[in-house]
């Protein structure tokens, strides 16, 4: 089975923006299987899903899921839209126009903060509890930035502003000793970030896998540290959502595409000689640059304390008003 993808998820969004539409989370029909992969019913018409997913390592997990048949076991049918950021998913799940999305939850914390009504319906990936991880600050060998205290007053690029890249990096500069209100952060794309540190129009960069591998290859840079591990080892990256109108709508179907991504992922994540094949076309990169970079824990199951604390960190630093509950926040 080819994998297949649509790209315009950027255009899908700004065209949700008024929010208006409750969508029918794509075509009609059934959807079966269940956690043990029952094939889906030769006469069952499968239900087609759209699943929003960054252009990053980890996403690779709902390609596997596609390329070995997973989801079609599972009764679904399902294509994937890439989007730069995981905030850009989410107008177009709530209006329906993407049935899933798959980025970090407090984009999804967010959300629900400004009222928009989301689901986490599973798990989706994890940093790594100890050893390398999967993202990190990074800055120039003679930069003289050697703690997460020393980032105050200097300027760390990130891709989006107030996400888990900011939050994690106040948390920990804080816990190092400094304010984390006089630490300066500026939006940037992964990809130009290397050129711009080298460049001086930052002083540090948050970067994940594939570039932070290649980053920490030129001896002219060095790594501050892993925010993700260091704030909470194996802290939950990203997540499975859908929009609370769907969930409303149509329960069973949500809770058994939970189930058909939390098995994708973990056979994602057993295969990983497969997984980085699949990377070469995935992201572009070479199959050398596949094998060598730092892979996240690809696992379909929920921490609730553990996003629960990223959710307290979150209304610590006014990211967010109010912090919401776990009622208002899962597929119960």
């Amino acid at each position: 089975m080819k994998a297949k993808f649509i790209t315009g998820l950027a255009t899908a969004a700004v065209a949700a923006l008024a929010l208006s539409a409750c969508g029918d989370g794509g075509g009609g029909g059934g959807y079966g299987g269940d956690a043990g992969g029952d094939a889906a019913d030769d006469t069952q018409q499968m239900r087609e899903v759209t699943v929003g997913v960054l252009s990053i390592a980890p996403s690779v997990g709902v390609a596997y899921g596609i390329e070995h048949g997973i989801f079609e076991e599972h009764g679904f049918d399902v294509n994937y839209e890439i989007s730069s950021a995981g905030a850009a998913m989410l107008p177009a799940v709530s209006a329906g126009q993407v049935d899933f999305g798959v980025g970090n939850p407090l984009s999804v914390v967010t959300a629900v903060d400004q009222g928009l009504e989301m689901k986490i319906v599973a798990g989706y990936s994890n940093s790594l509890p100890e050893g390398e991880d999967v993202a990190g600050v990074v800055t120039r060998a003679d930069s003289g930035i050697d703690t997460w205290a020393d980032l105050e007053g200097k300027t760390t690029a990130i891709n989006a502003l107030k996400t888990l890249g900011d939050l994690t990096i106040m948390h920990l500069a804080e816990e190092d000793g400094a304010d984390p209100q006089a630490l300066e952060f500026s939006e940037m794309g992964f990809p130009d970030m290397p050129a711009q540190l080298e460049r001086g129009n930052a002083d540090a960069v948050w970067i994940p896998e594939p570039f932070l591998s290649s980053m920490l290859a030129d001896d002219a840079n060095k790594l501050v540290g892993y925010s993700f591990q260091e704030t909470d080892p194996g802290m939950a990256t990203m997540v499975t959502f859908t929009s609370g109108a769907l969930a409303e709508e149509d329960p069973e179907m949500v809770a058994a595409f939970g189930e058909a991504m939390s098995e994708a992922l973990t056979a994602a994540q057993e295969d990983q000689d497969g997984s980085r094949e699949l990377l070469v076309e995935f992201l572009e990169i070479s199959e050398e640059e596949a094998q060598n970079l730092v892979m996240e824990d690809l696992s379909g199951e929920l921490n609730r304390e553990q996003l629960m604390f990223m959710v307290d960190l979150a209304e610590r630093y006014n990211f967010i008003d109010e912090a919401p509950s776990e009622e208002n926040l899962f597929l119960e």
